[in-house]
């Protein structure tokens, strides 16, 4: 691919990936998000797949929709209820991995101090991205116990913005203005959007109902973008503040989403796939297995007696501890805010990419292959205290 200029071919060649990915994860039943990455892997590595302006910018939307989505299907009757669950493990899974990380590459591996906080802030997240693509494809998304994840993975990923900028933030004029333009936005958007699907109706072709949630999302990504920040940052928070509106039109939401997962996730997780390199992995080994294997500890220890606590059984707390511990986009962002701000070097940054997406494959496909909640098709019965779960396997590549 290094030689080819037409952007329809290239185009053409990203989504064979993407339609190889969607084919096998039928066939095999192992989430798209997973064998996207994969392909990406493959590509990078083998057939000299590269980035571009334009693949940035489809995989950066792609990114931040799939964001956006995930905080739009939390149900804020459900969030309420299982506010303090999500909370407590959401702080704890940022935290425990962050302290057990940055002492490790510092105290054992020997990097230095900014470096090690990067490595902390970088293995302390959960991935939102491949969580609710998990989550759509076996319809936990619509459980109480995967929304209570994906709030929890919000507390996480919130520590983890909230830790890169206590640490390295570039306080400057334009990050007033971002945090201003979203306490003004924030507020008023579930009333606006409400007013174009009033006002237009939710059924015309022209879709002005999704076209205004793209502006607001274009333009909050570019005030943090300018402001220093990442675009993908405001997107879940745009996404919860309209959670109602998208309750009362689930048809809003499944356009939204086949925009997202047909067209622009793929770019995004098959980019994802392009920053592992195969021959680093090998002369890093070790580091990297060390690394995942902190993180993975980590998570457990904070996340699965918590789980318990909240009355969760065994079963469940298990998966919800695996989903816990995955990464990705946040964890990519913190690694390449510590390289382009000459805190980590090169080394440093293919090592902690490759634990971020190992933890987006590993916990992954465990959680899927043994501890995959059930599905009840009923209500659940009046003497059940914990999240309810179903009596029937959703099949896993569905």
């Amino acid at each position: 691919m290094e030689h080819v200029t037409n952007i329809w071919f290239i185009a053409a060649a990203w989504m064979l990936l993407a339609f190889v990915a969607s084919v096998l994860s039928i066939r095999i039943g192992i989430s798209v998000a997973l064998l996207e990455i994969a392909m990406g892997v493959i590509a990078g590595n083998f057939f000299g797949f590269h980035t571009n302006e334009w693949v940035n910018f489809l995989a950066t939307f792609g990114a931040g929709l799939l964001t956006f989505l995930a905080g739009a299907e939390i149900d804020p009757d459900s969030l309420r209820s299982h506010l303090k669950a999500a909370l407590v493990i959401g702080f704890v899974s940022f935290l425990a991995p962050f302290l057990g990380a940055w002492a490790f590459a510092y105290w054992v591996v020997g990097w230095t101090y900014n470096g090690s906080l990067i490595c902390g802030i970088a293995l302390s997240t959960t991935s939102v991205a491949v969580v609710y693509a998990v989550m759509v494809e076996t319809g936990l998304n619509r459980t109480d116990i995967g929304k209570m994840i994906l709030a929890a993975c919000f507390v996480t990923d919130f520590g983890t913005v909230l830790a890169l900028g206590v640490f390295f933030a570039d306080f400057n004029r334009w990050l007033i203005v971002f945090v201003v333009a979203l306490a003004l936005v924030l507020p008023s958007l579930p009333r606006l959007v409400q007013s174009v699907i009033s006002t237009f109706g939710a059924t015309r072709v022209s879709e002005p109902e999704v076209k205004f949630l793209f502006l607001v999302l274009f333009f909050l990504g570019g005030l943090a973008k300018t402001a220093n920040s990442e675009a993908v940052l405001p997107a879940y928070l745009i996404g919860l503040v309209v959670a109602g509106v998208f309750l009362r039109d689930r048809v809003l939401v499944d356009r939204m989403r086949s925009i997202a997962f047909t067209m622009l996730t793929p770019f995004y997780f098959i980019k994802a796939g392009l920053f592992v390199s195969l021959p680093a992995i090998v002369s890093s080994a070790g580091l990297i297995v060390a690394l995942l294997g902190v993180k993975l500890a980590a998570k457990f220890v904070g996340v699965w007696p918590l789980a318990r606590t909240f009355r969760l059984p065994p079963r469940e707390a298990n998966y919800t501890t695996l989903m816990m511990a995955t990464g990705l986009t946040f964890g990519t962002i913190s690694a390449l805010f510590g390289l382009e701000n000459h805190l980590i070097d090169q080394a440093q940054y293919t090592v902690l990419v490759t634990v971020v997406i190992g933890s987006a494959v590993v916990p992954t496909l465990i959680a899927q292959a043994f501890f995959q909640p059930q599905i009840a098709p009923a209500a659940p019965a009046a003497s059940e205290t914990v999240v309810a779960m179903p009596a029937t396997r959703v099949q896993h590549g569905r």
